[in-house]
C-alpha cells in the first residue's frame, strides 16, 4: 500500500523558513496533481498550493509570493518550499496527491510561527 511521509516541520520566528518534503514508499502512476493543505486550529482544511502533472502551479492568495511547490519524479517526492513565514501559517500541513483512482494523503506535520 503507497504510504506518504511528510517531514520538515517545526519552531519557527516569523520570517523564518521551512521546507516540507512528502515521499511516497512507491511510485504512483498517472498522478494527475499534487498539493499541500493545511488546517489551522479551530478552522478547516484549506489548499495552499498545488502543481498539476504539467507543472502548472497554483497558491492560496496569502501564500503567493512566499510559498513554492516543486516535485522531483526520480524520488517520488513533493516539496513546499515556505519563506517570510507569519503566524498566520500555524497550522498542521498535509500533502496529497491526486492520482488516476484516488487520491493519498500524508500523515500531517505541524508548522508552528512564533517568536
Amino acid at each position: 500500500q503507497v504510504q506518504l511521509v511528510e517531514s520538515g516541520g517545526g519552531l519557527v520566528q516569523p520570517g523564518g523558513s521551512l521546507r516540507l518534503s512528502c515521499a511516497a514508499s512507491e511510485r504512483i502512476l498517472r498522478i494527475n496533481a499534487m498539493g499541500w493543505y493545511r488546517q489551522p486550529p479551530g478552522k478547516q482544511r484549506e489548499l495552499v498550493a498545488s502543481i498539476t502533472s504539467g507543472g502548472i502551479t497554483n497558491y492560496e492568495d496569502s501564500v503567493k509570493g512566499r510559498f513554492t511547490i516543486s516535485r522531483d519524479d526520480a524520488k517520488n517526492t513533493v516539496y513546499l518550499q515556505m519563506n517570510s513565514l507569519k503566524p498566520e501559517d500555524t497550522a498542521v500541513y498535509y500533502c496529497n496527491v491526486a492520482g488516476a483512482w484516488r487520491n493519498y494523503w500524508g500523515q500531517g506535520t505541524q508548522v508552528t510561527v512564533s517568536s
